[in-house]
């Protein structure tokens, strides 16, 4: 096979959450597990930062994994979804791995991909294990897919467990109220080991805590150890009550502070072990980008007029980037909207700005909304604008649109951001 026939039979021929939504949603492990026994287990053969969570467990991992790369430590990074290309899943200090290896797992295993019936992300999951077993990797950053107890990635072998937030996301799959989405993040806790919490929710903190306590996990709260401050031109960090480090930071987004905050306290307690020091830990907070070619969250792609493509596509995720853009300074906003039709769309639309010129248009995807009933729904909530065939479309339509002092915002879900790196790229 070819680069791409292996991604068409990838895309097509397996089941895809991102792409296709319930119909490809796997609530077992069975399958994963049945995968890493016809691998022989790679996934003990290296230790991992476990992360889950709703927003922010991404750019949590990517600063991680950026600082241990800059401390020497050969790192695999396992992510997704992707935004461009399929292989940005799969990393070791920052590189994609080849296209022929893509190509070669799957031939070589395609027997038995038929007898197990995998989906996507569990093929994907076993590809990343088995090459990183292949480039002998010290260390993993390993981001959960949607849920945690039941994830693919739930079979690693953690040295450190991350949660960073809870929020009303994919409520078919995982529960329809905080306290049962916090139980199925939950199901990352492991025994014996550290498990962090990104943000102390006070009303599903005890689910964490009984979690812990049943699982002799001990936890830590990240707003117990580090804190960010910004009123200064660097970002400050400061641990206890000594002032730790300075930092220029290259992220904008300001949710991205949550997500600092965590990265430091999972660094404040693998320090020691794992011997990080203090010049590293900056290098590799300021040089995450370079590093580990980070993209998609509140990417400035250009000024005059300023074009900022961000991924969040969830209320909690949209409040504080919304708030954001409502503080920046430009004459008119171009708004490119496309979003997926498997959530309520009705809560972020609430959260839009009404004074911006909608582009409303749909990712070439199966969960993509369609653009007509987009613009329905904005409607109702006095969000204005015209109805596009294609993201590049709307996007193009938007630049010709915008004046200098204008600002072009990319948004509401990662499909829709994708598209547009896509046609710049």
């Amino acid at each position: 096979m070819t680069y791409k026939q292996t991604l068409d039979f990838l895309y097509s021929q397996l089941p895809m959450f991102q792409r296709q939504g319930a119909a490809a949603y796997k609530a077992d492990l069975s399958n994963t597990i049945a995968l890493c026994e016809m691998l022989n287990n790679p996934q003990n053969d290296f230790p991992s930062i476990h992360i889950a969570g709703t927003n922010g467990k991404g750019s949590t991992a990517n600063m991680l994994a950026s600082v241990f790369q800059q401390a020497g430590y050969k790192t695999g990074l396992y992510t997704s979804p992707h935004l461009v290309d399929f292989r940005e899943r799969i990393r070791v200090n920052g590189k994609m791995l080849s296209k022929e290896y893509v190509v070669s797992f799957v031939e070589q295993y395609s027997k038995e991909f038929i007898k197990i019936q995998p989906s996507f992300f569990e093929i994907t999951f076993a590809m990343a294990i088995d090459y990183f077993r292949q480039q002998e990797v010290d260390i993993v950053i390993m981001e959960t897919g949607m849920g945690g107890r039941l994830d693919s990635t739930n079979v690693v072998n953690s040295i450190l467990s991350i949660i960073t937030n809870i929020g009303l996301d994919h409520t078919a799959f995982l529960g329809d109220t905080l306290e049962k989405i916090a139980g199925e993040k939950a199901g990352i806790i492991k025994n014996n080991i550290p498990v962090l919490i990104g943000e102390k929710q006070t009303e599903i903190s005890d689910v964490f805590e009984s979690k812990a306590i049943e699982k002799d996990a001990p936890i830590f709260w990240a707003e117990n150890m580090a804190e960010i401050n910004t009123s200064i031109s660097d970002y400050e960090i400061i641990v206890g009550n000594n002032k730790w480090a300075q930092l220029k930071f290259p992220l904008e987004g300001v949710y991205q502070q949550k997500n600092l905050r965590t990265a430091i306290a999972a660094i404040v307690l693998l320090q020691e072990q794992w011997k990080l020091d203090k010049r590293d830990i900056i290098l590799g907070l300021e040089n995450i980008i370079t590093n580990t070619n980070f993209a998609g969250r509140w990417q400035v792609l250009q000024n005059n007029p300023q074009i900022i493509l961000d991924t969040g596509h969830n209320t909690e995720g949209l409040q504080l980037t919304m708030v954001q853009l409502k503080n920046m300074s430009y004459d008119n906003l171009h708004f490119v909207l496309g979003m997926v039709n498997d959530k309520d769309i009705s809560k972020v639309l609430k959260l839009l700005p009404k004074d911006a010129q909608y582009y409303f248009c749909k990712a070439n995807i199966p969960r993509g909304l369609n653009a007509d009933i987009l613009k329905e729904e904005a409607n109702k909530q006095n969000l204005k604008g015209r109805i596009y065939e294609s993201v590049s479309s709307a996007f193009v339509s938007a630049k010709e649109n915008a004046k200098q002092e204008d600002l072009i915002f990319v948004g509401g879900s990662t499909f829709t951001v994708a598209e547009v790196l896509e046609s710049v790229k």
